[in-house]
């Protein structure tokens, strides 16, 4: 039996454990993550509750938990959106070619000019800020990312000997994308979700410290860390919590990508 990659079962404990958290923030969690006491503010960790309490009373680690649920849900909701977006195009360059591929690659081009904070900003200015805002921004950085990636290994697959044959077969263009290009190319759409995600909580946190991202009361990592500013000397622990999830969350990502990557391809995971 194939042994699996380190990194895929570390990837995959802390991944899940953050998953399980955002989930279960949505019927229990220690407090009320919104409600206020101002009598026990800026309290130390283990004093009052795991993680102390923020400037308002509330309590860290409850807002750390239902927090989860915002920037995990807007990053997994703007990968899928962009990565379904960026594979359809990706494919659809590959089988077609000729000026529709030229197009792509270009449009590609203007899209990688303009950083995912950059459009949150513009969007916002037309949409107002919001979770929407944030899962339009972060799908439309992840649109070209998959677009390149998928025609990549795309024209690959249309190198194959086997898709000569179904062309001799009479099988159309779309028919072969369906039936032999893009589960050939599945393993890496699924590498690249996992990676893209890490970068969507990142870049929602981003957002949120901004001020573009949802806005309040709702809970959100990057919030907290703009929030905890300036209580840096006072309350390190206010930045320290959401700063370690948000680091946690994008490692356990990166490395369910890797063991993901080297999983379905041996030579990588041999070293070759």
């Amino acid at each position: 039996m194939k042994r699996l990659p380190l990194s895929l079962v570390l990837g995959g404990l802390i991944t899940g454990a953050l998953v399980a958290a955002a989930l279960i923030s949505r019927f229990w969690t220690p407090h009320d993550p919104v409600g206020m006491d101002i009598l026990n503010r800026l309290k130390a960790p283990g004093d009052v509750g795991l993680l102390g309490t923020d400037q308002i009373g509330r309590d860290v680690f409850s807002i750390l938990m239902a927090g989860a649920w915002t920037s995990l849900g807007i990053a997994f909701a703007a990968t899928l959106i962009g990565g379904t977006i960026g594979t359809l195009v990706g494919v659809t360059a590959a089988a077609r070619g000729g000026w529709l591929e030229r197009l792509v690659m270009s449009v590609n081009g203007v899209l990688f000019a303009f950083p995912p904070i950059l459009s949150a900003i513009l969007l916002g200015a037309l949409m107002g800020p919001g979770a929407v805002t944030s899962i339009t921004a972060i799908g439309l950085f992840m649109i070209p990312v998959f677009a390149r990636v998928t025609r990549g290994a795309a024209l690959q697959i249309w190198s194959r000997d086997y898709i000569q044959a179904a062309r001799m077969a009479g099988k159309g263009q779309a028919l072969i994308t369906l039936e032999h290009v893009i589960p050939n190319i599945s393993a890496q759409i699924i590498v690249q979700l996992a990676i893209q995600t890490g970068l969507g909580i990142l870049t929602e946190a981003g957002l949120s410290f901004l001020g573009m991202g949802v806005s309040p009361p709702t809970p959100s990592w990057g919030r907290m860390l703009s929030e905890a500013q300036t209580f840096l000397s006072s309350a390190p622990h206010l930045v320290l919590a959401p700063g370690c999830a948000i680091a946690l969350a994008v490692l356990g990502l990166n490395l369910l990508g890797d063991g993901l990557r080297d999983l379905t391809d041996p030579k990588r995971g041999s070293g070759a």
